[in-house]
């Protein structure tokens, strides 16, 4: 409930950092006020966190996005935001804390592979990304909000493209939209 819808039911409650959605937004808003890095010359890093990837390209399906990120330094729409946690964190039995972790750069490598082997419909150097290495806790929370306030097309109308390399006999399985929409992989 907003401060304004609080203070018309008549009852006025003080703001609280510590809310849920508080919190979340601490998480996002520090991702989204992050650098811009391209994606083509990703230094390594350690940490785990969340992500948003932006395209700034020509491949006219997604004109009206990249024309909301033609300043590379400053884009304004994720096509796919994602997260990254330490090895383990999945199960409960975290081998090692966040800041040794290579979880987020790894993360991010398997998208440029991704993006590589669809060279027939995506470059590169097309692509920029934020990233925010943060402690494992706020990993779920911050990438739920910042998946909710943008709905990024790759994670929702073409899914599919943060998918993991399934287990030997599942390839007979049916294949993602975003590998459809972009072969190669």
């Amino acid at each position: 409930m907003s401060q304004e819808s609080r203070a018309t039911s008549g009852v006025v409650l003080p703001f609280n950092p510590l809310e849920k959605r508080n919190l979340a937004a601490s998480v996002a808003q520090a991702l989204l006020g992050s650098s811009a890095y391209e994606m083509d010359q990703l230094q390594t890093f350690a940490g785990a966190g969340i992500y948003a990837i932006y395209y700034c390209g020509s491949f006219k399906p997604y004109h009206a996005i990249a024309n909301q990120n033609r300043d590379k330094t400053n884009p304004l729409l994720p096509i796919y935001v994602g997260k990254a946690v330490p090895a383990g964190a999945r199960k409960g039995t975290v081998v090692s804390s966040s800041s040794n972790s290579k979880a987020l750069f790894n993360r991010l490598t398997e998208h440029v592979e991704s993006i590589q082997a669809a060279n027939s419909t995506l470059k590169l150097e097309d692509f920029v990304c934020r990233y925010l290495v943060v402690d494992d806790i706020w990993i779920p929370l911050g990438e739920s909000l910042i998946f909710a306030k943008f709905s990024p097309v790759w994670n929702t109308i073409i899914d599919g493209f943060g998918n993991h390399d399934p287990g030997k006999g599942r390839y007979q399985g049916l294949r993602p939209r975003w590998d459809f929409v972009h072969p190669g992989r």
